[in-house]
């Protein structure tokens, strides 16, 4: 275990909200809520977190027991499982509920009739989908890396490891002495199926006594209403994702205007807090670009932080690509860029915690801090 994964043995340090009133006054007064803060430093609500985006991505096809597994030696706080369900209402550990693009599964010619087209969140997505497969049927295929092109490395990989459920992350958590960090995919399309992604998590983490407010599980969504029934249903803490655009899917089929951009209003962040322990933002919400690069903060880690919320933020990549270009190297995009740089920045701009595909360049970064 490295002195980083030590931290989150503390349970009252992963306990959000319990530090939140004994330094807040010290936010408030270096960062009004009113104003952009300045370029300096600004200091995070909590110790700052590291959170291996679908383990350590970066290197092992993603949400594998091998990218996690290398995400905890690498210095992680917490492992993100996204989760989505099987036809049999197994929770399993994927991107998205589409697997073409991360799984053997158009090789597998038993299951070619499965390939159809579905609405997924107002969009048709042609593939294969978790919910079209039993847990045994899925047990039987093997991950693949995402991004071939970009990171061919991780194809030396592929076809070793077969799709974790959110039961077998869990225990490897726990094992390893380490948290969770679970996201609920498409929430409103699963409840649409009759297979409600709420209760079977909450189920899980009941099950492994991991279900207090203490104990190192942070669940997220992009959606809001699944999040505010969450809230009702288990004590520990809550994150509400916000994405660089668009609006949250839950709101858009009830008609409800609101926009991710409102959701990090003063108000909107008000809001948020009445359901939620802090806010899992695009990293372009925090320091916005002009030009390709990044300028100076926005007022949303001071906002959250005035509403009591922690910010995260997603996802530091090392390939140039995901980069703003003042933290770029060369011109190869799927080179390496100063994914370093970038991660002081954004501490620097007073995050309280960064998702990374790469969990130890982060992690010499917060360790040298």
């Amino acid at each position: 275990m490295t002195s980083r994964t030590s931290f989150v043995a503390s349970s009252a340090t992963l306990a959000l909200t319990t530090v939140l009133a004994t330094v807040l006054t010290t936010v408030l007064t270096t960062a009004p809520a009113s104003a952009a803060p300045a370029a300096d430093t600004v200091p995070s609500l909590v110790e700052p977190v590291l959170i291996g985006h679908r383990g350590a991505s970066g290197y092992r096809p993603e949400h594998t027991l091998a990218a996690y597994e290398l995400a905890i030696e690498q210095g992680a706080d917490y492992i993100e499982p996204d989760l989505v369900s099987t036809r049999d209402g197994v929770l399993v550990a994927r991107h998205e509920n589409e697997i073409g693009g991360t799984t053997d599964v158009a090789e597998h010619p038993e299951f070619a009739d499965r390939r159809t087209t579905r609405t997924i969140d107002g969009r048709s997505v042609t593939g294969w989908f978790t919910e079209d497969f039993t847990y045994r049927e899925l047990r039987t295929l093997r991950a693949n890396e995402r991004l071939p092109l970009v990171r061919p490395d991780n194809t030396a990989y592929d076809g070793q490891e077969r799709i974790p459920t959110l039961d077998e992350v869990i225990k490897l958590a726990r094992r390893e002495g380490v948290g969770i960090y679970p996201e609920t995919k498409h929430p409103t399309y699963f409840d649409s199926i009759g297979l409600s992604l709420e209760e079977p998590l909450v189920a899980a983490l009941e099950k492994r006594h991991w279900d207090d407010a203490d104990d190192p599980v942070i669940i997220q969504s992009f959606e809001t209403a699944n999040l505010r029934d969450l809230d009702t249903m288990v004590d520990v803490p809550l994150a509400q994702l916000v994405d660089a655009s668009g609006a949250p899917y839950d709101l858009v089929a009830a008609g409800d205007p609101r926009t991710y951009t409102d959701l990090l209003t003063p108000a909107g962040l008000a809001a948020i807090a009445s359901y939620a322990d802090g806010v899992g933002v695009n990293k372009d919400r925090v320091l916005p670009r002009t030009g390709g690069a990044t300028t100076v903060p926005s007022a949303v880690v001071p906002d959250a932080h005035a509403a009591g919320l922690v910010v995260h933020v997603w996802t530091l990549r090392r390939e140039n690509q995901f980069m703003a270009t003042n933290f770029r190297i060369g011109t190869d995009p799927n080179a390496p860029g100063d994914l370093a740089a970038e991660a002081r920045a954004f501490l620097d701009a007073g995050v309280d915690g960064i998702f990374s595909d790469n969990p130890d360049l982060v992690a010499g970064v917060l360790d040298a801090r």
